[in-house]
């Protein structure tokens, strides 16, 4: 008799902690969290900007200017040899005394995806 409530026992946590392995990854789909492709992808543009930054720093540092994504590839101040990363694509906006990196994505129908930016405070945040 004992081991028959042992094994009900263990029918009731093993429920129990299926339907909460169950309602945590459906609340995380339903919120929209990203596929484990996309965070990596996200992580690498987020690296990707970051360093056009810095290239950016250096050369401003080096001429007294800021300069275009393609002015930076082709003095070889930057050493990323891509514009963009798998869904997204690098832009830089300059004036005399800032600039603007954007890290646009593409998001695909059912998959939504997270836009970055950083500036010459170094501070990658999520764009618009």
């Amino acid at each position: 008799m004992r081991a028959i409530g042992g094994f009900i026992a263990l029918i009731v946590v093993a429920l129990a902690g299926s339907f909460i392995y169950k309602s945590y990854f459906t609340s995380l789909q339903a919120s929209g969290a990203a596929s484990p492709q996309q965070a990596i992808d996200g992580v690498g543009a987020q690296n990707d900007i970051l360093a056009i930054a810095q290239a950016e720093r250096a050369y401003q540092a080096e001429h007294g200017s800021y300069v275009s994504l393609s002015e930076l590839n082709s003095s070889g101040a930057l050493t990323i040899p891509k514009n963009g990363r798998a869904g997204y694509s690098y832009d830089v906006q300059t004036s005399d005394s800032t600039f603007r990196v954007t890290a646009q994505c593409a998001p695909a129908a059912n998959s939504p995806c997270t836009n970055y930016t950083v500036d010459e405070t170094m501070q990658v945040r999520p764009g618009p």
